[in-house]
């Protein structure tokens, strides 16, 4: 499969390692201001900013090339539903987190917050630790846990160092605590996930 990434940071070039490890070509690498040239690509890639994923998104579109967007912090909703709407085939996969490993995580967090329907003497939140250069607060990941919850749920964010990512979801009651908690080690498990986006998008 032939590869554009959009965005050719450190999660750019961590994809771009197991892309390689998988077997797939890297045709086109866009970072900051270089000419948005997809060169035939099958699919791109694309992580970068809140302020330019949309545009970013919308000149793949135009070269014909579907997009998966790990860029979290916009409305993606808007371009999931136009794509629906106007493509006979998938041609944008947008995921607040692709880590499979999260993906599990967020089925675990579903599945508490039904059964906590009924018990209304817990009290939810969410705490998100990441490093000090995200730029959306709360993360992506933790909106999608909130949504899953269905109620109000207090979301606290920290930034420091250079954690790569924890969420806890926290149900909290007179009488006891359930807490759940995913701990990101580095940026692979992000990478892999988008990839395998990737080979799915194209199938």
């Amino acid at each position: 499969m032939k590869i554009a990434l959009i965005g050719y940071g450190k999660m750019g070039h961590m994809i771009e390692q197991i892309a390689l490890e998988r077997g797939h070509e890297i045709v086109a690498r866009i970072d900051m201001d270089d000419a948005f040239d997809l060169n035939d690509a099958d699919v791109a890639i694309e992580f970068t900013t809140p302020a330019t994923a949309k545009e970013n998104i919308l000149r793949a579109w135009a070269q014909g090339v579907p997009v998966v967007c790990g860029s979290t912090g916009w409305n993606a909703q808007e371009l999931l539903d136009e794509d629906k709407r106007i493509h006979n085939k998938p041609m944008l996969v947008w995921s607040s987190n692709y880590s499979v490993g999260v993906n599990i995580f967020f089925e675990l967090n579903k599945f508490l917050a039904e059964r906590m329907e009924n018990q209304p003497q817990y009290t939810p939140s969410i705490t998100e630790t990441h490093h000090i250069h995200k730029l959306d607060k709360p993360s992506g990941t933790a909106k999608t846990l909130a949504e899953a919850i269905g109620r109000d749920v207090m979301i606290e964010s920290i930034r420091e160092g250079e954690v790569p990512g924890t969420h806890e979801v926290k149900w909290d009651s007179e009488e006891d605590t359930i807490v759940i908690t995913h701990i990101a080690k580095g940026r692979r498990g992000f990478a892999l996930g988008a990839v395998l986006a990737a080979e799915q998008l194209k199938r």
